[in-house]
């Protein structure tokens, strides 16, 4: 699959949402085209280098990501609202003439569905707490308490963690053992 690219200093997770103001020429017209053809893109965390400006270099594992919502308060400035869907693997990449970095990608096939164990229920108290605390809408809809790779990507979303490690937990293909990590980390901090 071919992707162009859109490198963050944040990371958008599977089944995510996350807000973007899009104003520099490259990305704005990644986004006018995805929406006049309703193609995805790809966000990849920053590696090296900054979101603005130069070309930064992304991790080689992303998501794919769809607009589903969109405004242009003022001319040359997109505010979007973007969910996430599968992860992919960057096997080539090149950079455009603009500046764009565009990928040869690879999906990574979800993870199965697998019921959150006993042990590691707390992650997914917690998750429901915040999701209870905070405003529910930016999760969205649908809530799957019981999916082990639901909650672990939901709570690696919402704790402060380092960018890296938010990598690391999206380049996992084990829902479980993602649990066990955020689970530590929650005992970490009491």
């Amino acid at each position: 699959m071919h992707l162009p690219l859109f490198p963050l200093q944040s990371i958008l997770f599977p089944g995510g949402r996350l807000a973007l103001k899009v104003f520099e020429q490259r990305y704005i017209d990644l986004t006018k085209a995805c929406l006049a053809h309703n193609q995805p893109f790809g966000i990849c965390a920053i590696k090296e280098g900054r979101e603005v400006g130069e070309t930064a270099v992304p991790y080689s594992v992303g998501t794919l990501a769809r607009i589903a919502e969109w405004d242009m308060p003022e001319t040359g400035i997109f505010q979007l609202r973007v969910e996430g869907g599968t992860r992919f693997v960057i096997r080539r990449l090149q950079e455009e003439k603009n500046r764009l970095l565009v990928a040869e990608v690879e999906e990574i096939s979800n993870e199965r569905p697998q019921a959150v164990p006993e042990e590691l229920r707390l992650t997914a108290e917690v998750i429901r707490r915040i999701m209870e605390e905070l405003d529910g809408a930016y999760w969205g809809p649908e809530r799957h308490f019981d999916d082990a790779a639901w909650v672990g990507y939901r709570l690696a979303e919402a704790l402060p963690l380092k960018l890296a490690t938010k990598q690391n937990l999206l380049e996992m293909n084990d829902s479980v053992a993602r649990l066990q990590l955020l689970q530590q980390f929650l005992r970490s901090q009491t």
